[in-house]
């Protein structure tokens, strides 16, 4: 799994129940658009992740695509971030960068 997936998944499960929309993802996971975009595609592609345009507003504002998580793509989620979990725990300890000498 990837540091951007992860994120996404993360941000998704906070509330599986809420549509995300773009900017809002982008925002919530840290991620530049051109990351998020094709992440969002691939999902939607492999049936994890559904969207929606909003109706048009009056006042001349662009809808918003909104984004969620499938049943499907909730199971994955857990599965797959359990599994991290999982193998961060069993991996061995990373030592510590020593502190950088003091220049004076």
């Amino acid at each position: 799994m990837t540091a951007p997936l992860e994120r996404v998944f993360r941000v998704f499960l906070d509330d599986p129940a809420a549509p995300r929309y773009g900017y809002d993802l982008m925002k919530a996971a840290g991620l530049a658009s051109g990351t998020l975009y094709p992440l969002l595609a691939r999902l939607q592609a492999r049936g994890l992740v559904a969207s929606a345009w909003e109706t048009p507003h009056q006042d001349g504002e662009r809808p918003r695509r909104y984004y969620h998580l499938t049943g499907e793509g909730i199971e994955v989620a857990r599965l797959e971030l359990a599994q991290l979990s999982a193998r961060r725990r069993r991996a061995p300890g990373r030592r510590a960068r020593p502190a950088p000498a003091d220049a004076r």
